[in-house]
């Protein structure tokens, strides 16, 4: 687990005692893109693969597993080298390096939006139960060793209706999506007709990283935006919210939550 240990002061009402607690590692890692840096990413020290090809997939800057031609990760400088076959032309808005903070992420900016706004629906037929949510969910909430340790990152996965398929955690929601994504790129797991777990609240960008994957059910412990919302209605997604003990919120797509 990628965590360090600091000196702390405990103090209740009771008192205080000297003792030590263990935070997550912050690690800036820079992805770049045929010998062009594009981003720095404040994230969790692991899978930093997965990461910059599941950033590089919700980009738009991969689109099939063949353009890759080599993934280089270096652990000491927090590069991250992706090369592939052919050269790519690369958005105005990434060519200048933004520094991405650890608890969030760029965001869409309208123009991409409105772009999403065209495609199809999302006709997957797949239904779950509240109590599969429900199941689904006690054990998600298990399943990160480092949010046990620290309290301090989000978690996502990918699931079907009874089991977490791909699981993955980081500092950051985006990070955490973008790592689950890219693993099941790199390893041809699919994506359609699958569901969406994530810790985060759920804002537009997140929707849209989630409809490019064609995932009919997206699961939030937390609460989506506004925009968030009206995206999961446009893109025929089920966005569930607000998962606590055996209680949950349905914002859109009603029918594929399935109580009779």
């Amino acid at each position: 687990m990628k965590v360090e240990r600091v000196h702390i002061q405990h103090i209740t009402e009771e008192g205080e005692a000297d003792t030590e607690d263990m935070v997550t590692m912050e690690f800036p890692v820079t992805i770049s893109l045929n010998n062009r840096e594009l981003v720095t990413l404040l994230c969790s020290p692991s899978d930093l693969d997965y990461l910059a090809v599941g950033f590089l997939l919700s980009e738009g800057l991969l689109q099939s597993k063949d353009e890759i031609k080599k993934i280089t990760v270096d652990g000491q400088t927090g590069i991250v080298q992706v090369e592939t076959r052919k050269g790519k032309e690369l958005p105005h808005e990434l060519l200048h390096k933004p520094l991405i903070a650890s608890g969030g992420g760029r965001g869409a900016s309208l123009d991409s939006i409105a772009a999403t706004l065209g495609w199809a629906k999302i006709e997957s037929q797949v239904v779950i139960t509240p109590h599969e949510v429900f199941e689904l969910v006690n054990e998600f909430q298990q399943h990160s060793q480092l949010f046990q340790a620290t309290r301090g990152v989000h978690s996502a996965a990918l699931c079907d209706t009874k089991n977490i398929l791909v699981f993955n955690d980081d500092l950051g929601r985006h990070n955490a999506i973008d790592k689950i994504f890219g693993e099941c790129f790199l390893k041809d797991i699919p994506t359609a007709d699958r569901i969406v777990l994530t810790t985060g609240r759920v804002p537009s960008e997140q929707l849209i990283k989630v409809a490019k994957r064609k995932i009919p059910i997206m699961i939030s412990l937390t609460v989506p935006t506004d925009l968030g919302v009206k995206l999961a209605a446009d893109f025929g997604i089920t966005l569930i919210g607000s998962v606590k003990g055996k209680k949950m919120n349905v914002y859109t797509n009603r029918w594929r939550v399935v109580t009779k």
